[in-house]
């Protein structure tokens, strides 16, 4: 015990003796170990924050859109699509939209040529949108039946349209579509399973008729909530009650599968993060073998006199070995502290959940040693190779 004591003591002061060797010998583990804690932290506070959302949001809404069987453009559904969606017994509620284009959004006449690059989405709305949708107003009211009855030029805007308009909770303002001026009557809140709502405009499809359409308005989308459980079921039913045997397709999403399959993208860059943290990983322990065979020849001198004082090799050996296990576990635990905050500076920066697997902090610091002493074998041999009378010439 005293002998293992003594050489702990000698591989610390052989470390610490040269401090900007230490420091180099650390960098591989640290970046390493920081990559792959990072890169697994980060993707799972993200999955993490997914299954918030979607437990906010639900996973029974479904988008039922027009897709022409003969690539036509601009396919649309029924007009009481609506009403053939609620003859589905699965259906909750239901609500359509239709999708403009061409439409030139600004908050100000002056501004047109400035937007005239920035495309807007513009959509008509009936009344239910937000209650399908599930997601509240900011200020103000959707649109209603005065609205569509009377073909009221009025308009909803999404939260960041709204900031990037300048626009105030209450304010009384309007907007300038295609040169006609529409009064913003309420602001809607950031939509998870439709990021471009949030940037959108809403309009009755009254106006939308009068304004921008010129044969009749149809709906091309149509948001769907489904009974819980119900969601794939409904899905296809929905295929066969829009359509009724027309001539065109009806496709349906789950939009909940949006946000998993952006789960299994992020998944994906786990893996060539962690890849990239383990190939750093090598390379710091090819640096570290380096590293220590030119330590091995520097202490040469040292190595010489404690053989001639009676060291066996295998003492020399364990000394260089020892030597490893400690960067390995230094740059293990700097590795991890810094992969740890890492995830928290992307967690607060992203507002996601702060999540770590416990296990990664030992496997982290284990990798780390296991790599260092691998790395650290062959300067180990070197060293106890030497003879006393060898180590004279070399140094």
């Amino acid at each position: 015990m005293k002998r293992l004591r003594e050489l702990i003591a000698v591989a610390f002061t052989g470390l610490f003796a040269r401090k900007v060797r230490t420091a180099l010998l650390l960098l591989g583990p640290t970046i390493g170990v920081a990559a792959i804690i990072a890169a697994v932290g980060l993707t799972d506070s993200a999955k993490g924050d997914l299954k918030r959302k979607v437990a906010e949001l639900g996973t029974n809404l479904i988008e039922a859109s027009a897709a022409s069987s003969f690539g036509g453009q601009n396919p649309t559904l029924p007009a009481d699509a609506v009403q053939r969606a609620r003859t589905v017994i699965t259906v909750q509620s239901v609500s359509a939209v239709v999708e403009l284009s061409n439409i030139v959004v600004a908050p100000y006449e002056e501004a047109t040529e400035q937007f005239e690059t920035v495309p807007v989405p513009v959509l008509a709305g009936d009344a239910a949108l937000p209650e399908v949708l599930e997601v509240p107003l900011v200020s103000g009211r959707w649109l209603n039946e005065f609205d569509e009855q009377t073909g009221s030029r009025t308009a909803v805007i999404g939260i960041g349209l709204a900031r990037e308009f300048d626009y105030l909770p209450g304010e009384v303002r309007s907007i300038l579509l295609n040169g006609l001026e529409y009064s913003v009557i309420g602001v809607l809140s950031e939509v998870e399973l439709e990021p471009a709502f949030t940037n959108a405009v809403f309009i009755p499809f009254h106006a939308a008729d009068d304004d921008f359409v010129d044969d009749d308005i149809l709906p091309n989308k149509l948001y769907v909530r489904a009974q819980e459980g119900r969601e794939d079921a409904t899905a296809e039913a929905l295929k066969v009650a829009v359509n009724l045997g027309g001539p065109d397709e009806v496709q349906t999403e789950l939009k909940s599968e949006a946000l998993e399959l952006a789960s299994q993208s992020d998944r994906q860059l786990q893996l060539i993060v962690v890849s990239m943290g383990l190939l750093a990983i090598i390379v710091g322990g090819i640096g570290i073998a380096n590293v220590m065979s030119i330590s091995v020849i520097q202490r040469s001198s040292e190595i010489g006199i404690r053989r001639a004082l009676g060291h066996t090799r295998s003492t020399i050996a364990l000394q260089f070995i020892f030597e490893a296990i400690v960067v390995g576990v230094l740059g293990g635990i700097l590795g991890v502290t810094l992969g740890v905050l890492s995830i928290a500076v992307g967690v607060a920066v992203a507002g996601w959940v702060f999540t770590l697997q416990p296990v990664l902090v030992p496997a982290g610091i284990a990798l780390a040693v296991v790599i260092s002493v691998m790395a650290g074998m062959y300067p180990a041999v070197r060293a106890a190779r030497l003879e006393p009378l060898e180590t004279l010439r070399l140094g």
